[in-house]
């Protein structure tokens, strides 16, 4: 019996691959429960915003856009924060693509 073979259409071509974004902030944890977020970053950075995730509470100076060389700073306080806090940074670089990024205590 003669077979068939059905040949599939080659596959769509790859799109080009972007670098990955690296993250601008940098923490200073010198004097905790007050930590420092640098804007390492060569981009001014817009709606900034710190939260937390945890049984802690966070007090946080937060402006809307950080230029390169600020920074942001969020005081902790709380029982145990290494044990059960996060910090999570929201932000939009120039592009306006949103990140987040979470830094345990």
């Amino acid at each position: 019996m003669n077979r068939l073979r059905f040949l599939r259409s080659p596959s769509p071509a790859l799109r080009p691959r972007r670098l990955a974004y690296p993250v601008p902030w940098s923490v200073d944890r010198t004097t905790p429960p007050h930590y420092r977020l640098v804007n390492g970053g060569r981009e001014t950075l817009h709606g900034v915003t710190v939260s937390i995730a945890g049984s802690s509470r966070l007090r946080v100076s937060a402006p809307c856009s950080v230029l390169p060389g600020e920074s942001v700073l969020a005081s902790v306080t709380g029982p145990h924060p290494s044990r059960d806090t996060v910090l999570v940074v929201r932000w939009f670089p120039p592009d306006g693509r949103e990140y987040l990024w979470q830094i345990s205590l």
